[in-house]
C-alpha cells in the first residue's frame, strides 16, 4: 500500500472509500494543519510550473486558491476579508495587468 503522509481534499477519504481500497487517515491538529498547508501550496505551484497547458496551468491556480484560502481561515480569515486586502493592496500600488518590470530604482 503506498504511503502519502500528505494532506488531501476533504472528499478524497470517501472517493477511496467508494473504490473499495483500504487506507487510514488522521485529523492534524492546528499547528500540524498549518504546516501541512504550507508544504501543500509549495506542491500545487511546483506542479503549476510544470504544467504543459493552459489548461493544466487553470488546474492548478485552483488548487492553489483553495489551499491559499484555507490558509487565510487558519490564520484568522475568511475568502471575504483576503479578497478585501487583496482589493485594497490592488488600489493603493496596482496589479501586475500593466506587465511593468523594474529595472533598477535609486535608492531614496
Amino acid at each position: 500500500m503506498p504511503v502519502y503522509n500528505k494532506l488531501v481534499r476533504d472528499k478524497i477519504p470517501q472517493i477511496i472509500e467508494a473504490s473499495g481500497q483500504p487506507f487510514r487517515t488522521r485529523i492534524l491538529d492546528a499547528e500540524e494543519y498549518r504546516e501541512a498547508l504550507r508544504t501543500k501550496l509549495r506542491e500545487e505551484a511546483e506542479e503549476y510550473f510544470q504544467a504543459e497547458d493552459s489548461r493544466e496551468a487553470l488546474e492548478e491556480l485552483a488548487d492553489m486558491l483553495e489551499v491559499i484560502r484555507a490558509l487565510a481561515e487558519v490564520h484568522g480569515a475568511d475568502g471575504e476579508e483576503l479578497e478585501a486586502l487583496r482589493a485594497k493592496k490592488a488600489e493603493a500600488r496596482g496589479g501586475f495587468q500593466d506587465r511593468v518590470y523594474l529595472i533598477d530604482a535609486a535608492d531614496a
